[in-house]
């Protein structure tokens, strides 16, 4: 058995572990980060793409930003549809805020390289990973990495390991509260080499089902469809999905789209998930691992942004300062935040998809509501004010 001291020991090194240890590293407190999958199984979970400040203003903290603002592309708006109906939600006008595009997976690649560079710990491959003590002034973790076995001592466990991480599980039953909402769908969606049919995102609500056209560059596209939740991948050869997307999306939109080999088809089930608390003893938790948003909206990794900055924060007042108060609230921040993300990616995700109880009671309400929202600068200002991100 080997023997590690580290003041925080991150588990997981997805963008939220990687995020928090550059942060850490800054300031000069000493992190090892363990991840269990590879450094190219992590880059190659296509994912989010839609940027809010807090996670912008990370990259730019950390000196990270450069390719970011090369290549991300500035959003200043996106659009509801419902039928012909497109009405343009302009968030830079409403908000004088933007959104930055740029994919999940660069930011990582991002992270990951300047990690090798700036000489910070993160272990791939790392099994059997086993915290202990989580109520103690010094909580510990064992793990093995390849044929050796570790026992880390930290000050403070950080969880970014996502939902079906360790750390989590670490929190005692009688400690905790699940709150979860699943959805009877799942976004089928296909990422291509075309150019994006629309500038913006498009959410689409239409008869046949929910549509959603987005892009991660000016020739690369990534569109969505809903599907039932034991649809299989091979009931859905690419030129059907293009087909459907067609018709989702509306004859104006479909003459715009360019169709082309796929180099991703996915399927992803929906579900709201928050875990309380998001702090236990010397265990915090980040992203994924305490609470899971649909995509509808793009929170997932703004979210997990969000935490790093609260966590970072607090780690660092407790190094600098000795000071305590950080730690004490950072569930607290932290959830205040997660629950108002929560209640927008609900509400857009109620009012883009049909759901398969619903009647024509709730299609109106659907109607009315977009009736709402095309007339009213005030509701259009609430939206806007949630897709660019609340306040850290």
């Amino acid at each position: 058995m080997q023997l590690l001291r580290t003041r925080v020991a991150i588990i997981g090194a997805g963008p939220a572990g990687l995020m928090l240890a550059h942060l850490l590293h800054a300031q000069g407190i000493d992190v090892v980060v363990l991840e269990r999958q590879t450094p190219d199984h992590v880059q190659g979970r296509i994912r989010a793409g839609v940027l809010e400040r807090v996670t912008v203003d990370i990259m730019t903290r950390l000196g990270l930003d450069d390719r970011m603002r090369a290549e991300g592309l500035v959003e200043e708006g996106f659009c509801l549809a419902d039928g012909e109906r497109l009405i343009r939600i302009d968030i830079a006008e409403l908000t004088g805020q933007t959104v930055m595009v740029y994919g999940q997976t660069e930011i990582q690649r991002d992270l990951v390289e300047a990690a090798q560079v700036r000489g910070l710990d993160v272990r791939w491959q790392i099994d059997d990973i086993a915290l202990h003590a989580l109520d103690s002034d010094t909580p510990w973790l064992t793990c093995r990495e390849g044929e050796i076995d570790w026992h880390i001592t930290a000050d403070f466990i950080i969880g970014c390991d996502g939902f079906h991480g360790v750390s989590r599980r670490a929190v005692p039953a009688s400690a905790a509260q699940i709150h979860e909402r699943v959805y009877p769908f799942a976004w089928l969606g296909i990422l291509a080499d075309v150019p994006p049919c629309h500038h913006e995102l498009i959410y689409a609500n239409h008869s046949r089902g929910f549509a959603l056209a987005s892009l991660r560059s000016p020739t690369r596209s990534r569109y969505y469809i809903d599907v039932p939740t034991d649809t299989q991948l091979a009931d859905w050869p690419e030129q059907r999905l293009w087909d459907e997307l067609a018709m989702r999306l509306g004859p104006t939109v479909a003459a715009r789209i360019t169709q082309g080999p796929a180099l991703e088809i996915s399927l992803a089930p929906l579900r709201s998930f928050v875990f309380e608390p998001m702090r236990h003893g010397r265990l915090l938790l980040c992203g994924d691992a305490a609470h899971i948003v649909p995509p509808t909206g793009a929170k997932g990794l703004n979210l997990a942004a969000s935490d790093v900055h609260y966590a970072a924060q607090a780690l660092t007042s407790w190094y600098a300062h000795n000071d305590n108060d950080g730690i004490a609230h950072y569930a607290g921040k932290a959830l205040a935040r997660v629950w108002q993300a929560q209640r927008f990616s609900w509400s857009l995700t109620r009012l883009v998809h049909r759901f398969p109880e619903d009647g024509r009671f709730e299609r109106a309400m659907q109607l009315a509501e977009f009736n709402h929202i095309a007339g009213s600068r005030a509701a259009q200002m609430a939206i806007a004010e949630n897709y660019v991100g609340l306040p850290v």
